[in-house]
């Protein structure tokens, strides 16, 4: 900075031309200076002042539109910040194929306590057992007057007893938000849906994961949030549900059976449209598994997918599929069904005496061990593995369903000459009825082979043309006769072409052997059978009907009444129109004279 001389030269040396005081400049020159500094100091303390005042008043500004913000929301308890991975709570929800609500997330609390903070431990104890009765009261009251100094007392609690604790009024009774899963319609799907437990828990937060069924198969699906909480929608279809499961169970009682499953599957696409098996259980409260005891008497054991059987006279639709595929016979070609059939120092014989000969559909429709073993023979181990292999029987079943990939079917070790035989007609082999389903779909469909699928709405999972569509009609005809004159004439059904083939296979103990008055009892059917579009399955353990003098257990009495009454309560569901015969002329009659 340059600063102004206070004794400039130029004028000191006029003033001395002029006669005046040369120190008068330097004085005056000396005040403006002054003057001037003063004027800059107060002019930056004004500035200084103003942008503090603006700082208090943009800083107390802020102070006030928070606390209106607090004094606004609903009070919150603190949260500790803690490291690691935040909990994400929310789950997709599951529908059927028409979007009704399977399974979904419902809002409620945890109860936990903070002995610190608690006022009188033993009052509380004794009022928290008055409101949830499965507590201890001496348990409680160590673990409130110990050192811990939190403790979970409740994971679910509903809102009434949320009010109820509220009015203990200890302030060391605490509540956590929580989000549980709710399956609305209790039972139903059960073993579909599987159900779902807490995985990582926090205070304010916990995680549900998948633990059976779709809910573990679809975990990760149903729990990411990059879905944008699209919903996981499933092939069944829940009015079909609900009507197949009230005949099933009633079917159940009234056959005296121990178990009981019933599969219905669109034969075209493999989409299950109905999977109920019995007992069931409600994946709200899902039981825990059997701690001893045989794995297949707990509820939570699902028949259709993980119960293999011995199906019985169901497999002999393969045989007869092989022998027309091959063109080894044809519908009307008579085979040699006198008995017994021996094979070494074993007997295959027939449940009656169907004469010296039958046609292959009468072999079906008589049901003759006898007439399908020797189709068998004829057809070879070779070929007959083959062929089973292709329609899924000796593999687990792809459904999308946790517990399938698990399910193997009990094959023969050795599968010999006498093994052909009686594996084609259901014995020595041992398989779901979801794998029953899948195979009797591909051979009836116009012989693609179709895979299971719980879901809704893909592509249809159809494969290799397993045989042709003449093959495919024939085999359909023969089932239609099985239930017009054969072993299933329960099944017949008024307005609706229903197809299907029995089975009734004697149970085999576990120390070997088989019972000789236990039986699995097995309709395999298809309708309508002129164009089919669904296969039912119903499968009964145990069953007995007791309405004559002696007690009946084949499935002709016992699984086909039931699957007639599921298929006349479900085709209109479906969306099937029965056909209804044209009424007989009657009133006037025109004649000739």
């Amino acid at each position: 900075m340059i600063r102004t001389p206070l004794r400039p030269l130029a004028r000191i040396l006029q003033a001395r031309a002029k006669g005046e005081n040369p120190d008068a400049i330097e004085k005056e020159n000396l005040r403006l200076r002054h003057e001037q500094m003063r004027d800059q100091s107060r002019t930056r303390a004004e500035s200084r002042l103003w942008v503090l005042a603006l700082a208090f008043m943009f800083a107390y500004g802020m102070i006030g539109m928070r606390m209106g913000v607090l004094a606004a929301s609903e009070p919150q308890e603190p949260q500790v910040a803690v490291s690691g991975s935040a909990i994400v709570a929310q789950r997709a929800d599951i529908t059927d194929r028409n979007g009704n609500l399977l399974a979904t997330n419902l809002a409620t609390h945890s109860l936990y306590a903070q002995p610190p903070l608690m006022v009188d431990p033993q009052r509380a104890a004794q009022e928290l057992v008055a409101i949830f009765p499965d507590l201890e009261v001496d348990r409680l009251t160590r673990q409130f007057t110990g050192d811990r100094k939190f403790i979970w007392i409740k994971k679910r609690i509903s809102p009434e007893q949320m009010q109820q604790v509220h009015d203990i009024g200890d302030p060391g009774l605490l509540f956590g938000p929580r989000e549980m899963r709710l399956y609305p319609n209790g039972r139903l799907a059960a073993h579909v849906l599987g159900g779902t437990s807490f995985g990582r828990e926090g205070v304010r937060s916990a995680e549900l994961v998948g633990v059976a069924g779709v809910e573990k198969e679809f975990d990760q699906y149903l729990r990411d949030p990059a879905n944008g909480g699209q919903p996981l929608r499933l092939s069944l279809d829940l009015t079909v549900q609900t009507a197949i499961r009230r005949v099933l169970e009633g079917g159940m009682k009234l056959m005296n059976a121990k178990g009981a499953t019933a599969i219905l599957m669109d034969v075209h696409t493999g989409e299950v449209i109905s999977l109920v098996s019995l007992p069931d259980f409600d994946p709200n409260e899902r039981p825990r598994p059997l701690a001893q005891g045989d794995a297949s008497d707990s509820p939570l054991f699902n028949r259709a997918v993980q119960g293999v059987y011995e199906l019985g006279s169901t497999f002999k639709i393969f045989a007869a599929a092989q022998a027309l595929e091959t063109g080894m016979m044809t519908p009307d070609t008579m085979i040699d069904t006198k008995g017994p059939l021996r094979w070494g120092k074993f007997r295959i014989n027939d449940f009656h005496n169907y004469g010296p000969q039958l046609s292959l559909t009468d072999v079906m429709v008589k049901s003759s061990n006898i007439g399908t073993a020797r189709i068998a023979m004829e057809i070879g181990a070779e070929r007959q593995r083959d062929f089973l292999g292709r329609l899924g029987l000796l593999s687990p079943s792809p459904v999308e369903l946790v517990e399938a990939p698990g399910v193997k079917p009990l094959l023969p070790p050795n599968w010999s000459e006498l093994s052909t035989m009686t594996i084609s007609y259901g014995h020595g082999l041992s398989a779901s009825p979801l794998h029953l389903a899948s195979a009797y779909a591909s051979v009836l469909n116009g012989g693609y082979v179709v895979q299971p699928s719980l879901l809704a709405g893909g592509r249809p999972r159809t494969g290799e043309r397993i045989v042709s569509e003449q093959t495919s009609a024939a085999l359909r005809d023969m089932l239609r006769q099985v239930v017009v004159r054969g072993t299933a004439s329960f099944g017949e059904v008024e307005g609706y072409s229903v197809g299907g083939k029995t089975g009734t296979a004697d149970k085999p103990k576990p120390t070997g052997g088989y019972y000789e008055d236990k039986v699995i009892a097995t309709f395999a059917s298809v309708f309508p059978t002129d164009k089919p579009k669904y296969v039912l399955i119903v499968t009964l353990d145990e069953p007995e009907e007791t309405s004559g003098t002696e007690p009946r257990r084949t499935a002709g009495w016992t699984a086909v009444p039931v699957a007639a009454e599921i298929i006349r309560r479900t085709a209109p569901l479906l969306g099937l129109r029965p056909d209804i015969e044209p009424a007989s002329t009657f009133g006037v009659t025109l004649t000739s004279n």
